[in-house]
This record gives C-alpha cells, sequence and structure tokens, in this order.
C-alpha cells in the first residue's frame, strides 16, 4: 500500500489553509454578538479594527442576494443635480457624539461622557448645558438617544434609565426620571410585578435591566427599547409604563414608530420585529418578522406615511421595505449598497410619494455620510459622499429649509462621529416638491 509522503501531507493542508483565508472568501465575514458593537465606544473600535480586512474588498456587495434599487447614472443622466458643502465643525471634549436632535433653533447633543449640550443649529455655537443628571455627581454613562415632547426632552442612558428635562426650566436639571418613584412604589409590594433578569436576581418589570439603547415618540406615548431585549411603552401624561414586551432574543438596537401606531424594533438578533395594538385589545402583539439582513440592525427610519421603512446594518447594506399586504405587511424591495463598513445611523426626508422623491442620509463606520434620493418609480441613486469625519458616524438628523414655492431649497444635515466633532452639511439642489422632516 502506497502510503503519501510527509511533504505531500503538509503541501496538501498548506493549499487547504490558503483556500479558507479571509482574502479568499467570497464575502466578509458577518456576526451579531449580544449588545450593539455601534453603540459601544470601546466595542466600536475593536470593530473597527476587525474590519480592517473590508477595505481591501470594498467594491464587494453585500447581501448579493437582494436586489439592488441603485441607479449608477453618469453625471449627464443626473438630472437633479446636487451641490453640497460643510458649513460648520465642532469638536466636543465629551466623548463620542451618540445623539442628535433638532428642536427650533437648537441642536441638542449626547455623548459618551454623559453630556448634552444644545448648540446652535446654524454655527454649532454653545448655547447651554443641562444640568448634572445626578447631584451627586455620579456617572450615569453614555447618552444613546433623544426625543423631545413639547417642551420636555427624553434621554435615554445607558444606565438604563431614562430622563426627563424641562427645557423652559432655567435650571434645566431633570423633573423626573422612568420608571418613575410613584410608579415603583405602587408596584414594589407585589411579587407577580417582578421579573428574573438573572439567576438570583429579580427587577420590577417597569424597569429596564441594561442600557437604554434607543427611544420614540408618537403622540401621548414613548417607546424605549433596550440591550435587555425588552419594548416598553409609557404615557406621556403621568409617566407611567403601560407595557413591556420580550421583543427579540438579543440586545435591541433600534425603534420607530408610525404614525398609525406600527412599532418596528431592530435588533443584534437580525431581525426587524411589528408590533401593533388591534382593535379592542389590551397588549400590543407581534405582527410581522422581518428577517434578511445577515448582522446585528443598528438603526431604522420610516417614511412619513409608513409605507417605506429603511434599515442599516453591520453587513454594510441599507434594505427598503416597502409595505405589501400579502407579504405581511412588510417586504424587502431591494438594498442599497456602497459603504465600507457598518451602517449606523439613519434619517429620512420625503414628500409625498405619489408626486416627489425621498432624500435618505446614512451614517457608516466607514466615517462617511452618503445622500440618496428615491424616485417616484421606487428607484435610489446616491447622489453625494459626505466624508472628513474622524470616527464612525452614530448619529445624523437633518432639516429642510427655504424656497419650497421655487422649488429651490437646502437641506441641512447634521452627523456626529466617534471623535467628538459634529458637523453641518448644507445639501441643496431643484426640488419643487414641498418637504417634511421625520
Amino acid at each position: 500500500m502506497a502510503v503519501p509522503s510527509w511533504l505531500t501531507v503538509c503541501s496538501t493542508l498548506m493549499a487547504r489553509k490558503s483556500s479558507l483565508s479571509p482574502e479568499n472568501q467570497d464575502s466578509p465575514a458577518s456576526s451579531s454578538t449580544s449588545g450593539s458593537s455601534s453603540d459601544n465606544p470601546s466595542s466600536t473600535e475593536t470593530s473597527l479594527n476587525s474590519e480592517t480586512s473590508l477595505q481591501s474588498i470594498g467594491s464587494l456587495y453585500s447581501l448579493p442576494s437582494v436586489a439592488s434599487l441603485q441607479l449608477h447614472s453618469t453625471p449627464q443622466e443626473n438630472l437633479s443635480p446636487i451641490n453640497f458643502r460643510l458649513i460648520s465643525s465642532v469638536e466636543l471634549n465629551s466623548g463620542a457624539i451618540q445623539a442628535l436632535h433638532l428642536a427650533g433653533k437648537c441642536l441638542y447633543t449626547g455623548t459618551s461622557g454623559n453630556q448634552i449640550q444644545a448648540l446652535d443649529k446654524l454655527n454649532l455655537a454653545l448655547v447651554s448645558t443641562l444640568g448634572n443628571p445626578n447631584p451627586c455627581g455620579k456617572h450615569h454613562g453614555a447618552v444613546k438617544s433623544l426625543a423631545i415632547d413639547g417642551d420636555s426632552l427624553f434621554i435615554a442612558f445607558q444606565d438604563s434609565k431614562i430622563r426627563v428635562f424641562s427645557l423652559t426650566s432655567p435650571k434645566q436639571k431633570p423633573i423626573t426620571s422612568l420608571p418613575t418613584i410613584k410608579d415603583r412604589l405602587i408596584r414594589f409590594i407585589w411579587p407577580q410585578n417582578y421579573v428574573q433578569i438573572r439567576r438570583h436576581r429579580k427587577r420590577l418589570w417597569i424597569s429596564h435591566a441594561d442600557a437604554v439603547s434607543a427611544i420614540a415618540i408618537n403622540p401621548g406615548f414613548l417607546y424605549s427599547v433596550s440591550w435587555d431585549k425588552t419594548l416598553k411603552i409609557w404615557r406621556l401624561s403621568d409617566y407611567k409604563c403601560l407595557e413591556s414586551l420580550k421583543a427579540h432574543d438579543d440586545a435591541i438596537n433600534a425603534v420607530t414608530v408610525s404614525k398609525e401606531g406600527f412599532i418596528y424594533t431592530g435588533s443584534a438578533d437580525k431581525r426587524i420585529k411589528v408590533w401593533t395594538k388591534r382593535n379592542g385589545a389590551k397588549r400590543h402583539e407581534l405582527v410581522a418578522t422581518l428577517e434578511r439582513h445577515k448582522s446585528a440592525i443598528n438603526a431604522l427610519a420610516l417614511s412619513s406615511d409608513g409605507s417605506v421603512l429603511y434599515s442599516g446594518s453591520g453587513d454594510r447594506s441599507i434594505l427598503v421595505w416597502e409595505r405589501e399586504d400579502s407579504a405581511q405587511y412588510m417586504s424587502v424591495a431591494g438594498a442599497l449598497r456602497g459603504h465600507k463598513r457598518a451602517i449606523l445611523s439613519l434619517v429620512v426626508g420625503s414628500v409625498d410619494l405619489t408626486v416627489g422623491s425621498v432624500m435618505v442620509f446614512s451614517g457608516s463606520a466607514d466615517r462617511t455620510v452618503r445622500v440618496w434620493r428615491r424616485g417616484a418609480d421606487g428607484r435610489h441613486i446616491c447622489l453625494a459622499v459626505l466624508d472628513g469625519h474622524h470616527g464612525p458616524v452614530r448619529a445624523l438628523v437633518a432639516g429642510f429649509q427655504g424656497g419650497l414655492d421655487h422649488g429651490l431649497g437646502s437641506w441641512f444635515v447634521y452627523s456626529g462621529c466617534g471623535r467628538g466633532e459634529v458637523r453641518v452639511w448644507e445639501v441643496s439642489g431643484s426640488n419643487s416638491e414641498e418637504t417634511e422632516l421625520l
């Protein structure tokens, strides 16, 4: 019997090892770990280091099974030329920019260093700094998300709390936190109000057990999601927690709500889930699960009429979902590709979809912001790439201003990165339709 030589065996093994190396893979490996690497500064830096190999394969499309919705037009074919310029930038010394929110003449910023600052929305000059949420000076961790309802500013923190500030108070100190002391006192006596969060630890079901990663507001209600895998619904009139749903199998990173009351949650388990309360029902229930992403979902954005949903993931793709009754409310229409690293933030500004276009802005760990336009036929084109940030673009917000009657106007796009820098861009072009910020 012939026995292969030692050299022959070694050469065969080396050839197999070479064929399995990352450089020879058809697509980059994607993973979904518990927690949100896009929201945790230390884990994001680790993620960026681990993704350096993507630079060499940036031209490869993610999710090849999903059809592209992009129009790859030449400048001559692009009938809507666009101009953009950097208006101003400022670097804050309180950590990575985690959240941005526009209200009136101010841009509110939340950082990983537990700071909330109001900046002038045009020149980014400091207007005010909100008081320390803890009078004892204890650090609450990163600010994860911001939302405003009337004169109240809601801030989600990494310490599992949601704190409420009054924007009209001269001291600008928190007026309460969620859950409220009253809500906790009413419930703490009864054993049925506790849920098991660890082997030897229980907690009131009205309290989050991990970082509150995102919040959203629909008239009368606040919606919060957490790395503890739950979705909670709060009544704004008295700040009472009405429901808590075990929504996902992994950390939840994003939430958005339609005017009709449909709630969309995106998780590190690679799924988007749709929730609603049917007529006469006491609780929200799951009506659809959307599964096409290959990595953790980091961002969600919804069109004004609720018919189009955009989702951004660690697989470098933006999936476009459209309402379709035959496909359990939403089905994937296609993908937008171009970013070289994970999608971390999304904003949609739209007009009437029957006659106009939709503007979509995406921020990525590749340190760029992309400007997309959706036409009436559902096809998209990338109009611009805004670069210059020195870290991953974690937060985005946009507003439209001026010239609607003459078909001229500008989008002002605010981007915040992991190095503490905030930038404001002006993006202008011809658009004769009335535009609304989401």
